[in-house]
């Protein structure tokens, strides 16, 4: 689950059960921040299809008031998040490059 504010995507760690907070993919980041984000959509119908990349750098927010913000964006997002706010840690992607393909509706 992620969210897009002007130039940047957030995403926090959620609920999820998970062994630790320390996941992997901060470990990744933190040791190579260039990161690219894949959206995609399917259907039966080909010529439907599409796909968004968000390529960027990465980097886990320690501002408190840019967490909360973010936090909120992405609860606008996904009520779920309303009721039961992800705990974190977020995740912020500054957008450096999109590239976007679809098929052809005709």
């Amino acid at each position: 689950m992620f969210a897009v504010a002007g130039e940047t995507i957030y995403w926090a760690v959620d609920h999820k059960p998970k062994g630790t907070r320390e996941l992997k993919r901060l470990r990744n980041i933190r040791a190579n921040p260039n990161v690219e984000l894949v959206a995609d959509h399917y259907e039966d119908d080909w010529a439907r299809l599409w796909w968004v990349r968000a390529t960027g750098h990465a980097r886990i927010v320690e501002d408190e008031g840019e967490a909360d913000r973010a936090v909120e964006i992405l609860a606008e997002k996904y009520p779920q998040y309303r009721s039961d706010p992800p705990p974190g840690p977020v995740v912020a992607i500054e957008i450096t490059r999109v590239t976007a393909w679809e098929g052809d509706p005709g």
